[in-house]
């Protein structure tokens, strides 16, 4: 029988929201009773996505309920697709206070954050199922801890960035082998640089806001994100072949600075993790329906699909250091909670 607390994706959306609720402090959550003529808080919200990506839909969304629900005293402005600066640049903005939020992926965090980069090991998750098993429980909360410790805040549980898979320009990748050489884009991430690497790929690191001229001049074959990426952001037009290689799954994060999280009264930062936790389990649920539905609409755009055996590339990279060398990195603890909700890793 269907779990009625579960959507389409698989999302235990009641455990998630007790997650984001675990986070508040106890404060009121309904509202401030006086009326601000005038935002006592005007706070920026940065991401990397285009304005139609689901991320942005549902920030644009919690930050209208939270400017609602507090009469105003807290305006959250967004600024979707880079409009502040790449990735990395929004590392330091956060930090410094130049911008209040942005959404970041776990495989960019990871620069600063190590430890939130143990989500990108390849092939570790086999579906959703196993994401949010790991990422709403013990896993999930030992990295928002080290997050804590880099000097940012995680608001609320990860938000889903998805599945990556493999666009190419030149040629089908069907198997292992067909990666020799393969001249691949990946974000500033040490975890996937060292996982194309493995896989004798040729991985080039890019910043997302440079990747659609990259791949159109030829400086790089392909590169991999989730399908909603690759849609949203018109990659199709400057590709020919996705391989649904599924190798690595990623989580976007909603980190504040802590400076001003803190200046934010109780009562409104418990306001702002539940809006935000809320959003994150609609957006949850969009990137799912959307991992299924992009594959007809990209065929339509000439994107040609190809299925590949997980397993092949799994064993080809088992056949490596890579996770045993991962494993030193992260250590005992860190990896042992990864395996608590995966199983056993090579």
């Amino acid at each position: 029988m269907t779990n009625p607390s579960k959507d389409a994706g698989g999302i235990d959306r009641r455990a998630f929201l007790k997650a984001g609720a675990a986070l508040s402090v106890a404060a009121p959550l309904w509202g401030i009773s006086r009326r601000a003529s005038a935002a006592e808080f005007s706070y920026k919200l940065a991401t990397g996505q285009d304005p139609t990506h689901p991320v942005n839909i549902r920030a644009k969304e919690a930050a209208d309920r939270i400017r609602q629900a507090t009469n105003g005293r807290l305006d959250i402005k967004l600024f979707p697709s880079n409009q502040l600066g790449s990735d990395t640049d929004l590392l330091s903005q956060v930090r410094n206070g130049g911008v209040e939020f942005f959404n970041q992926a776990s495989s960019i965090l990871a620069t600063l954050t190590p430890a939130a980069g143990i989500v990108n090991t390849g092939f570790a998750f086999k579906d959703y199922d196993t994401v949010w098993r790991a990422m709403d429980g013990d896993l999930g909360n030992y990295i928002r801890a080290q997050i804590a410790k880099s000097g940012i805040v995680s608001v609320c549980p990860v938000w889903d960035n998805g599945f990556r898979q493999i666009s190419s320009s030149t040629r089908p990748l069907k198997a292992p082998a067909d990666l020799k050489g393969f001249k691949i884009r990946v974000p500033q991430a040490p975890m996937l640089t060292s996982l194309f690497t493995a896989l004798a790929a040729g991985p080039t690191p890019i910043n997302f806001n440079e990747l659609y001229s990259a791949l159109q001049t030829g400086v790089v074959e392909g590169e991999e994100n989730p399908l909603p990426i690759i849609a949203t952001a018109k990659l199709y037009e400057v590709q020919k072949y996705i391989s649904l290689t599924s190798h690595v799954w990623d989580g976007y994060w909603i980190l504040g600075n802590v400076a001003a999280w803190n200046k934010l009264p109780p009562d409104i930062r418990a306001i702002a993790q539940r809006e935000f936790t809320r959003a994150g389990a609609d957006q949850r649920a969009d990137i799912a329906k959307l991992s299924q539905s992009l594959r007809n609409d990209l065929k339509g755009k000439g994107i040609t699909f190809v299925d590949v055996d997980r397993e092949a590339f799994r064993g080809a990279l088992a056949k490596t250091s890579f996770y045993s060398d991962w494993k030193s990195k992260y250590g005992d603890e860190a990896w042992g909670l990864l395996e608590k909700a995966v199983g056993k890793l090579a």
